[in-house]
C-alpha cells in the first residue's frame, strides 16, 4: 500500500518539476548564458597583447589559460543546452514563477548588481585594491544577510557589522598578498 502511494507521489512530483532537478528551460538559459560568457573570454583572450617584442614564450603568453577557460565554458554550456533540449526544454511549458523562483532571481540580480559594482566602480578609480575589496565583500555579506529567508537572520547587529568587517579585510588583504607577493600580479 506504500509503495503505491509513494509510486503516485514519484509521479506527481515528476511531471510538476518537483524531483529536484532544475526545468530543462531554466538549463537552457543558463547554457545560453555560459556560452556567451565563453566566447567574451575567448575573444578577450585572443585580443590580449601577446608580449612578443619581449620574445615571451607561447605558451606563457597573456590570455592563454582565460582562453582555454573560455573554450571549457562554450563546451560545457553547449553539453548542458544538448541535454536541456533532449529534456524538453524546448517542448515544456514554462512553469509558473512560484515565491521562490522570483527570491532566486531577486537574488541573482542583487549578487550580479554587487559584482559589476564592485568590477565598474570600485576597481580601477584610485582606490586601493585592499580598500575596494574590503568595501565590496562587507556590502556583499550584509546585503545578503539582510535577504536571508528567515527573518530572525534579517537582523544587522553590531557584532554581524564587526565579524563582516573582519571577514572583508582579511579576505582582500589575504587575496591582496597572495597575488601581489606569489603570483607576482600587479592588482590596481
Amino acid at each position: 500500500m506504500t509503495e503505491g502511494v509513494a509510486s503516485a507521489a514519484a509521479n506527481e512530483a515528476t511531471q510538476h518539476g518537483d524531483d529536484g532537478r532544475q526545468h530543462p528551460r531554466t538549463d537552457l538559459r543558463g547554457a545560453v548564458l555560459w556560452i556567451a560568457l565563453g566566447v567574451a573570454v575567448l575573444v578577450g583572450s585572443i585580443t590580449m597583447d601577446r608580449l612578443e617584442s619581449q620574445n615571451i614564450n607561447p605558451y606563457t603568453v597573456p590570455g592563454l589559460l582565460p582562453g582555454l577557460l573560455g573554450l571549457a565554458m562554450i563546451l560545457l554550456g553547449s553539453a548542458l543546452a544538448v541535454r536541456s533540449v533532449e529534456r524538453g526544454a524546448l517542448k515544456l511549458a514554462k512553469p509558473p514563477a512560484d515565491a521562490l523562483a522570483r527570491e532566486e532571481r531577486k537574488r541573482v540580480a542583487v549578487v550580479t548588481s554587487l559584482c559589476v559594482g564592485y568590477g565598474v566602480v570600485l576597481i580601477g578609480h584610485g582606490l586601493p585594491f585592499w580598500l575596494a575589496s574590503s568595501i565590496y565583500v562587507f556590502a556583499s555579506i550584509l546585503v545578503m544577510q539582510r535577504m536571508a529567508s528567515e527573518p530572525a537572520e534579517r537582523r544587522i547587529t553590531l557584532r554581524l557589522v564587526l565579524k563582516a568587517l573582519a571577514i572583508a579585510v582579511a579576505a582582500s588583504v589575504i587575496t591582496q598578498a597572495v597575488f601581489q607577493d606569489l603570483f607576482l600580479v600587479r592588482l590596481p
